[in-house]
């Protein structure tokens, strides 16, 4: 070949190149709308960037720095509080040992599979709440709103018990803890001690006192409590820096807010186990009831424990699965996750009763040594015989069954009399069976607890340090639920979403920090989130199973695993699960009605709590609480099946979700057209997922080939398809 041939060639292209401008230049001018707007199929083979087929996704949604800090995210969210001071409360409660079994089998029928489900569907369409359920029935779509507004409702109230552990945190740096011994009151005579902590103890005082200044009902509101105030603005201002990147931040914090709580309860066993009475507190803790497991009451209450214990229905299992690489084994996800939440509340329970073990063991020698000197004086009066005291016990030292032997004596001898001696028994059953949860266990009975162990202000930090992580794991995960699935729908910000949301909601909280804040906080808790979580993962679970389809959503799980998931999980979705959640709503509904709702008060004169019913505004408050949270469900199927919004207007109602690019025109693909483009008829359009990148590119128009607000976290962007089957959504 001639030298200069690559430059004959060169030139003989310029010539066609120059031929076919000529061409178009003279083309008609009624073509000028075909030139200005090409379709652009973009056709990838191996490197095929679609999200659908678990390749690198071209958009920059946040994704998890590694497998470990996604499975921290799920289990700081999982675990939390209820762990420490709900389950032990509820397993001593229901027969012990006897309500393990219970709360086991709901695990495997309740909470594996629907944990399964919400890991599965937010990873598979990489959406928050809003956006999956929108996704997989848009008059369904409510759902993913409702879940928003319940886990708004559950963030104002659970960052207030963070506020509450940041003050008890910063007080416990004293020797001795200001919780150990009743105040002393001095006036111009005598000094005595404060008359409503010598009626209570001295970390009941504290609580309600000294930490939340309690008034003395719902109705009076006594103003704020700038100490809870203060600390409640820290806890927003750190849960507000830890989200303010979303997963780039919180990630991080992980390896810490969820290990640290494990570290802490594992010193906490050990430690208790060398104190007296821990084992007491072990065996009665798990002597199993077994006529116990024949009541439903039992089974209710483990099925709602298995049901908030993973954090169905708000969002953040959701949220966080979204941020997953469409290949994650999330099976193995959800069996990790429930297990290491199961195994947690154990360990929970065990530190909660070696230590309530050690503090009955405290309070039973005090009883023993007051009853006793009681005994030596009735003894020196005359009233009791020294001849019916057995010769071997020395009343100098007496240990714990001798002096039961004496009682029992004494109480055979002076059958008639002995009311009228007022001894006590001095059994520790009868101060472990003291069951006391929530508030009452980690501020009241655990610090009382603390004050008798060897160094408690160390032991009183780790522990309120534990509790403070333990709250910010679930708060992370809640949060989450709500920033997701708004930045993913409506393309804000994230960073100024989190500043107002966080903003809001201290502005909001303000309501618990009043001096009767704490009785709000109950009131969220009871009627904020158990009705509508239950409704919510209900209508989960029927969106799934009978309106996308059971058959279709195991399909979509074998082509995104890699594997066909047992078919256990099909009889449990699309029969057991509903029937089972079906169940617990109506009981939850019939122990509703038949508790009458109120709550209860501090009353100072007292020193001691009494049940007060809510007054008319604050039932109207109740039921507000679970109609608001529930609302979006119906508002939105209303909207969708009325249209009562114009499909063309391209508003919420009308948008739904793909994986593409964004269609600038309100294009109508029919017949052959709709094939061409889609490569499919429209009867083989299982879902709008499509194999290759196709879109309309407007000339002039800056180039969409990247995902627009890819900073924000989004990876399925939005179209407007207003002849796409309802039913492929």
């Amino acid at each position: 070949m001639p030298k200069n041939s690559k430059v004959v060639k060169r030139e003989l292209d310029d010539e066609v190149i120059e031929s076919v401008k000529d061409l178009l230049s003279n083309e008609d001018s009624a073509d000028d709308a075909f030139k200005k707007s090409e379709l652009i199929v973009d056709v990838q083979e191996e490197k095929d960037t679609d999200v659908e087929e678990g390749s690198e996704v071209e958009d920059e949604r946040p994704a998890w720095n590694s497998k470990l800090q996604y499975i921290l995210a799920q289990v700081g969210f999982s675990v939390g509080l209820g762990n420490v001071w709900r389950f032990p409360y509820l397993c001593q409660k229901n027969g012990g040992g006897a309500y393990l079994l219970p709360y086991l089998i709901l695990l495997l029928v309740i909470g594996i599979p629907l944990f399964f489900l919400e890991l599965s569907v937010g990873q598979r369409i990489r959406r928050g709440s809003i956006g999956v359920w929108n996704y997989i029935s848009p008059k369904l779509g409510g759902i993913g709103f409702a879940s928003c507004v319940v886990c708004f409702f559950v963030a104002l109230y659970y960052n207030v018990i963070i506020g509450w552990s940041l003050f008890y945190f910063s007080q416990s740096f004293q020797q001795p803890l200001p919780w150990d011994q009743c105040p002393l009151v001095k006036n111009a005579s005598h000094t005595f001690v404060e008359p409503e902590c010598e009626k209570s103890s001295a970390t009941t005082y504290y609580w309600y006192r000294e930490a939340l200044n309690i008034s003395s009902s719902i109705s009076e509101s006594g103003g704020l409590n700038w100490k809870m105030t203060v600390c409640l603005l820290a806890a927003w201002v750190v849960v507000c820096l830890a989200m303010i990147k979303g997963i780039q931040s919180s990630g991080k914090i992980m390896y810490f807010s969820s290990l640290f709580p494990y570290v802490v309860l594992i010193c906490f066993l050990i430690r208790a186990l060398l104190l007296n009475g821990s084992i007491d507190g072990i065996r009665h803790m798990f002597t199993p009831e077994l006529e116990m497991m024949l009541e439903p009451k039992v089974w209710r209450e483990a099925a709602a424990q298995v049901f908030f214990a993973l954090g169905l229905g708000f969002g953040g299992v959701i949220a966080f699965s979204s941020y997953n690489k469409r290949d994650n084994n999330c099976h193995f996800d959800a069996v990790l996750v429930s297990f290491i939440n199961f195994f947690t509340s154990i360990l929970a329970t065990l530190v909660v009763f070696a230590v309530l073990g050690f503090k009955a063991n405290v309070i039973n020698e005090k009883c023993i040594a007051e009853n006793l000197e009681m005994i030596i004086k009735l003894v020196k009066m005359g009233n009791i015989s020294q001849d019916i005291i057995p010769h071997h016990i020395n009343f100098s030292a007496v240990t714990a069954e001798d002096y039961h032997l004496v009682y029992d004596i004494i109480q055979k001898v002076k059958e008639e009399e002995f009311p009228a001696l007022h001894l006590n028994s001095c059994q520790i059953e009868d101060e472990l069976n003291k069951a006391v949860q929530g508030t009452g266990l980690a501020f009241i009975a655990f610090t009382e607890a603390m004050t008798h162990f060897p160094a408690s202000p160390f032991w009183s930090v780790m522990f309120f340090l534990m509790l403070v992580n333990l709250g910010l794991g679930s708060m992370f995960g809640t949060i989450e639920g709500i920033i997701t699935p708004i930045v993913d729908t409506f393309k804000v910000r994230k960073e100024i979403l989190t500043v107002i949301c966080c903003l809001l909601a201290f502005c909001i909280g303000l309501m618990f920090v009043q001096r009767s804040g704490n009785y709000f906080v109950t009131m969220f808790d009871d009627y904020s989130a158990t009705l509508p979580l239950l409704i919510v993962v209900i209508l989960e679970n029927i969106a799934v199973s009978f309106v996308y389809g059971i058959d279709k959503f195991m399909e979509d799980l074998k082509d995104m695993l890699g594997f066909a998931p047992n078919r256990y999980y099909y009889y449990m979705w699309k029969y057991i699960s509903p029937l089972m959640l079906l169940s617990l709503l109506i009981a939850s509904i019939v122990n509703m009605g038949l508790s009458p709702p109120g709550y209860n008060a501090w009353i100072e004169d007292k020193a001691s709590e009494e049940f007060q019913s809510y007054p008319t505004w604050g039932m109207v408050v109740c039921i507000s609480l679970m109609v608001l949270a529930i609302l979006p469900v119906p508002i939105v199927f209303i909207i969708r099946r009325c249209n009562l919004i114009d499909d063309s207007s391209g508003n919420l109602a009308s948008v739904t979700y793909k994986r593409g690019r964004v269609l600038k025109e309100p294009i109508n693909l029919e017949g052959d057209d709709a094939s061409l483009i889609h490569g499919k008829t429209s009867s083989e359009m299982s879902s709008p997922n499509f194999g290759k990148n196709i879109y309309r590119k407007q000339s002039g128009s800056p180039t969409l080939d990247t995902a627009p607000n890819g900073r924000y976290g989004i990876g399925y962007l939005m179209a407007d398809m207003p002849d796409m089957p309802e039913s492929d959504l």
